[in-house]
C-alpha cells in the first residue's frame, strides 16, 4: 500500500488549504482515513478520520471547527480542508490508514501508533 500526500505549500493566515491524499495498492472505502501533522520537535497531533465505509468520523477537539475530512471512492483519494489556517498550523500533514482495515475512527487515531499506512507527507507553511 502505498500513500501520496500533496497541496501543501504557503498558505497566508486566514485561508484555506486542501491537502490530497492518493492511495495505491488497496481500495480506499475499506479502510478509515485520517490525517495528522508533526511540527518540528513536536509530536504527531492527530486532525481528524472519515470511514465511509462505518459511516463515522472523528475530529480533534482543538481542530473539530476547521478541518474536514473527506474521501472520493471512485478516486481513491481523501482529503483534508483546512479553513482560517494560523502561523501554528505550520506543519508537515500526513495522511494515514491503519493496517487493520477493521478499525473505524471510533478506535482508531492517525499518527498515534506505527501500524498504519502512511505518506511522505506535505509541507503547510502559514506566514504573511
Amino acid at each position: 500500500v502505498q500513500v501520496v500526500e500533496s497541496g501543501g505549500g504557503f498558505v497566508e493566515p486566514g485561508g484555506s488549504v486542501r491537502l490530497s491524499c492518493a492511495v495505491f495498492g488497496t481500495t480506499l472505502d475499506s479502510y478509515a482515513v485520517g490525517w495528522f501533522r508533526q511540527a518540528p520537535g513536536q509530536e504527531p497531533e492527530g486532525l481528524g478520520c472519515f470511514s465511509s465505509k462505518r459511516g463515522n468520523s472523528w475530529y480533534s477537539d482543538s481542530m473539530k471547527d476547521r478541518v474536514t475530512v473527506s474521501s472520493d471512492n471512485a478516486k481513491n483519494m481523501a482529503f483534508l480542508q483546512m479553513n482560517n489556517v494560523q502561523p501554528d498550523d505550520t506543519a508537515r500533514y500526513y495522511c494515514a490508514l491503519p493496517w487493520d482495515e477493521r478499525l473505524t475512527c471510533k478506535s482508531w487515531r492517525p499518527g498515534m501508533s506505527g501500524l498504519e499506512y502512511r505518506g511522505k507527507g506535505t509541507q503547510v507553511t502559514v506566514s504573511s
